[in-house]
């Protein structure tokens, strides 16, 4: 009677799939699952379930999710449908949007932070530029643009081994006047 119960017990716990490898490419899990990145990963991520950035972790990439516990490092975009935490040890470069923050002291972002509300109609689509088209955008050369991914000066995201630029992020580094 008792060994069922354990079995019972033990195919209810949560299965973790721990990823502590480089890995680049885009994730996508249609079904909750506990995912835990202790590596480097760049592309994008969109998960169900929760989603751990551990400590010793560098994500490169725009993080979808709903319940998101960043300890590491990550640059790029996070958008949360239900939770965003922030350990100590959290260094986010990027803007945020979620509904539920919670922030250890010692957690770094740099970025915009948005809460709203899962009810609240999403915002329009985003106009996305390849670097080619961001050099013609802001009439500089393509050397240029190429300098500022390099010093990571401007906000950008690779996708498909190829540097992305959200219009909207560039219109508001320009007039930040971080463009020198």
């Amino acid at each position: 009677m008792f060994k069922g119960s354990k079995r019972d017990a033990e195919s209810k716990k949560s299965k973790v799939l721990d990823v502590d490898a480089s890995m680049q490419g885009s994730l996508v899990f249609k079904d909750p699952v506990d995912l835990k990145i202790s590596g480097q990963f760049e592309g994008s991520l969109d998960t169900r379930g929760n989603l751990t950035v551990g400590e010793n972790a560098s994500v490169n990439a725009e993080v979808k999710g709903e319940n998101v516990t960043i300890c590491g490092k990550v640059v790029g975009d996070i958008i949360t449908t239900s939770k965003l935490t922030l350990s100590r040890t959290a260094r986010i470069i990027g803007d945020i949007k979620t509904p539920v923050l919670k922030v250890e002291e010692g957690a770094v972002l740099q970025g915009n932070c948005q809460m709203v509300s899962g009810d609240e109609p999403s915002s329009k689509k985003k106009e996305i530029l390849n670097s080619k088209q961001l050099a013609e955008y802001l009439e500089v050369d393509s050397d240029e643009v190429n300098e500022w991914i390099k010093n990571r000066k401007i906000p950008a995201f690779k996708e498909s081994d190829e540097w992305k630029f959200d219009k909207a992020k560039i219109d508001a580094w320009v007039v930040s006047e971080k463009i020198k």
